[in-house]
């Protein structure tokens, strides 16, 4: 998993999960939602494109930009936006690098000593 520094933990809170609290509309405003979101996307407007689909909960569309994240060497990012989608076909491999990380991290031993 690159852009992970196997030697440092990351900060807390490198992934927040953000409560399932989306605004109330028709579904008719969130298809032209999700019609902006991917000509925002296909734009390469990828932050915009992002919070339109977050806030409708538009599986596909973050899903899309999960795998963006990945081709850009992201994989915190890409978990999250996996984690939110959801796509558990795509967290648990990164689940499973990620504690593989973490117990190389406990098996190392403590420079300070």
């Amino acid at each position: 998993m690159a852009n992970v520094n196997s030697k440092h933990p990351p900060s807390p809170g490198f992934v927040k999960v953000t409560a399932d609290r989306r605004p109330q509309i028709s579904a008719e405003q969130r298809s032209v939602l999700i019609r902006k979101g991917n000509q925002l996307f296909n734009a390469g407007k990828v932050e915009d494109a992002k919070r339109i689909f977050l806030t409708v909960g538009y599986s596909d569309g973050i899903i899309r930009v999960g795998d963006l994240h990945m081709k850009r060497n992201q994989p915190l990012e890409a978990f999250r936006m996996y984690w939110l989608a959801p796509d558990r076909s795509k967290t648990e491999p990164l689940i499973e690098k990620m504690a593989q990380i973490v117990q190389a991290w406990l098996h190392e031993p403590d420079s300070a000593d």
